[in-house]
């Protein structure tokens, strides 16, 4: 492995220039190892993850693979369906769908994600630790001892592996330890629930097998259904009292075919990290918003990339303590998956994005499945928390297993169009994806007097799990995707040159009845305003991130009432959903103070969403921190809501600045229309240059008012004048 030594090492005191407003202040840097593994440095690159920290005095790389799942069956989907719910709530029976589709979730530990192992190094030789520090540029950690030892790791961009060096370790014997899950305890098999993690020993595993060589162990872990995975470390002492090593996670593969073959990369990883970073900036006065914003923009790259799979809950980052995951580090569609890709479409990262609406693609014929043996229609729906491979999970199945969760997803697909203009992409999977979702619920609503409804409709998470959960009018939710869905059928049916289609879902969007509003605004449904704090802003859908709601008094009547219920049940993502929503109203000091009680409450030093309140329950009464990511990429979006709009297709820039923000500036940020956007605003004087990828009709907001420009592919327009 010495061959690979030099191209380590030259890579690692590389410094990548300053992409526009990335600065050094944005990096991660403390002056010790974290002690939790939640408070951990983050490395990652969409399939492989670790966590860097220290636990009992022991340098702890927590590892991670995306796929490592457990996909065996626990709910039994043959025996149920939307109809049987729909008599057991007409007979106020629900106890037994409780029992039949929600009980699952919690009795089994699967299917649920699965950890990985970590790596442990003494560094009791060391000395105290001097820095600390995450460059957000190269996405390499490099941890200074008293004693002169250095350690840098990095996780290749571009292939599954890690990297570390130490230097100065005269220690010829000094080497990495393994340390495995605990699978098998001889435990009875009742521990955790799936908030806190539930038993590692409740899978049943077999004890997996470690073999050490000189150089080298391997760990060999079989799971379910006569898989298995291997995690492997290698490493070698070289001149100059240094110690090189990698590591893998293989799955279902042998880990050694794996790592043999991969070489170094250090050069090809932050040229990987460059481009990543040259795609869009921000510039703004209010430093927490700036470096929690960049933070955010660093995770995404680290968790989203071509050929993972979605963003699960904790993606390639699993809890290290002993369990398995919170919620099974599921894939959560009532909220979770969608909030975390909200701003990769105007952070100009259109490849990072399409990681979703690939993996909804990759998923569909498991969904098709779903959609036909539990609802027993054609088309296509997403289950509200599914497995890596789109296999229903259960739980409360208002949302697990509601009727408009493909609805929600599909404006991934949608998005993925407006904002990139791409026509092969528009024919070959987004018309598709539509048309499909668009069918199912045309096929699930019933049709009288002309107009449309649902048998069973629900707003995610109001009234939890009970049989109050459910309405037989339309909730707000509900309607406001449906109308989203049918509104997007016809528009990209149209697109594609399928204009009988267009004119179709024209029609039945007529059919949907209007959303229901009284003087609070917005109501969780005919007859029911909503009565509490809440975490879960779905009543709002219409307003953000629908963008139907035109009405002005309606929005800012709806954000009074929310105000009046107060913070108590909140979570951390629910203040980066409102702070989209004022964004909306353009309400923008309201906007920016969600923001920032988001970043100094409910994220952990190392800037991760741990959902509860961390300042002793200063805003909300939900204190615990299980970590998830769609609070952090809610919050990134947040910004962008701030500095750039399109709403009609009509683009606004600076749409809802607060007036004390008098020096701004954006750069490659990314309107629908496909339309690339950099702005200036100093002293008054507001600089905007846009660039059309393609020939598209510019509509953009400007003093005088809307204003349109044709432009062709490449053009590029400039505007200069007093805000």
């Amino acid at each position: 492995m010495t061959k690979y030594l030099f191209t380590f090492l030259i890579t690692a005191v590389y410094a990548l220039p300053l992409t526009a407003q990335l600065k050094p202040s944005h990096n991660l840097s403390f002056p010790a190892l974290a002690k939790r593994w939640d408070e951990a440095i983050p490395l990652g690159n969409g399939v492989t993850g670790a966590l860097i920290w220290e636990k009992n005095g022991r340098l702890r790389f927590s590892l991670d693979r995306v796929d490592l799942w457990d996909e065996r069956e626990a709910l039994h989907l043959e025996k149920y369906t939307y109809k049987w719910v729909e008599q057991q709530v007409l007979n106020k029976q629900y106890d037994t769908v409780q029992r039949a589709l929600d009980e699952p979730y919690e009795a089994s530990a699967y299917p649920t994600k699965l950890p990985g192992a970590a790596i442990e190094f003494d560094i009791s030789s060391f000395g105290e630790v001097q820095s600390n520090v995450l460059d957000l540029a190269t996405a390499r950690n490099t941890v200074k001892f008293r004693n002169g030892t250095e350690m840098s790791t990095y996780i290749d961009a571009l292939q599954p592996v890690g990297w570390f060096v130490f230097s100065n370790v005269t220690d010829k014997a000094w080497e990495p330890q393994l340390l495995i899950p605990n699978y098998n305890t001889g435990a009875s098999g009742s521990t955790g629930n799936s908030v806190d993690g539930l038993g590692l020993e409740r899978l049943g595993y077999e004890k997996g097998t470690v073999t050490k060589t000189p150089g080298k162990i391997i760990y060999h872990q079989p799971i379910s259904e006569g898989k298995y995975y291997e995690v492997m470390v290698w490493w070698e002492h070289i001149p100059g009292n240094k110690v090189l090593g990698k590591w893998t996670i293989s799955n279902n593969e042998p880990a050694l075919e794996l790592l043999r073959n991969e070489t170094a990369s250090g050069s090809k990883h932050n040229t990987w990290w460059f481009h990543f970073w040259e795609r869009s900036a921000i510039s703004i006065p209010d430093t927490l918003l700036e470096t929690q914003y960049y933070r955010e923009m660093y995770k995404l790259g680290a968790v989203a990339r071509k050929g993972a799979p979605a963003i699960s809950l904790q993606a390639v980052w699993t809890a290290d303590n002993g369990n398995l995951p919170p919620w099974k580090g599921d894939f959560h569609n009532d909220l979770n998956t969608q909030l975390s890709y909200w701003p990769a479409y105007t952070g100009n990262h259109l490849t990072e994005a399409a990681t979703f609406t690939d993996w909804l693609w990759k998923t569909r014929a498991a969904n098709q499945k779903m959609t036909q043996q539990y609802f027993g229609v054609k088309g296509l729906n997403v289950p509200g928390v599914e497995t890596i491979n789109g296999y229903p999970m259960g739980g409360w199945i208002q949302y697990s297993l509601s009727p408009t969760t493909g609805a929600w997803v599909s404006q991934h697909f949608y998005w993925q169009w407006k904002y990139s203009m791409d026509d092969k992409l528009l024919k070959e999977k987004v018309y598709p994806y539509i048309h499909e979702t668009a069918t199912f619920l045309e096929n699930i609503t019933l049709l009288k007097n002309g107009k449309r409804k649902l048998p069973l409709s629900s707003s995610p998470e109001y009234h939890d799990n009970s049989i109050k959960a459910w309405y037989l009018n339309w909730t707000n939710y509900d309607l406001s995707l449906a109308h989203f869905l049918f509104k997007a059928a016809a528009e990209v049916s149209n697109a594609a040159g399928k204009t009988s289609e267009a004119k179709h879902w024209k029609a039945v969007l007529e059919q949907l009845p209007t959303l229901d509003t009284n003087e609070t605004g917005l109501t969780v449904a005919p007859g029911e305003n909503l009565g509490s704090s809440h975490r879960h802003f779905s009543p709002y859908m219409s307003i953000y991130p629908l963008a139907l709601l035109d009405d002005q008094t309606v929005i800012k009547n709806s954000l009074r009432h929310i105000e009046k219920l107060g913070t108590r049940a909140w979570v951390g993502y629910s203040f980066t959903w409102l702070a989209c929503l004022y964004a909306r109203a353009n309400e923008a000091d309201s906007a920016v103070k969600q923001l920032q009680i988001f970043a100094s409450n409910f994220c952990s030093p190392n800037s991760f969403h741990l959902n509860g309140d961390q300042k002793n329950g200063q805003y909300s009464s939900f204190t615990y921190r299980p970590f998830t990511l769609e609070g952090n990429f809610a919050f990134a979006q947040g910004i962008h809501e701030l500095l750039l709009r399109t709403k009609d297709g009509v683009i606004e820039v600076f749409p809802a600045v607060p007036d004390a923000w008098k020096d701004i500036s954006f750069k490659g940020l990314r309107a629908e229309g496909a339309f690339i956007i950099d702005a200036e605003k100093k002293d008054g004087a507001i600089k905007i240059k846009i660039r059309s990828e393609k020939e598209n009709l510019l509509k953009i907001k400007l003093p005088g008012g809307v204003t349109q420009y044709k432009m062709s592919a490449g053009q590029v327009k400039e505007f200069d004048f007093k805000g």
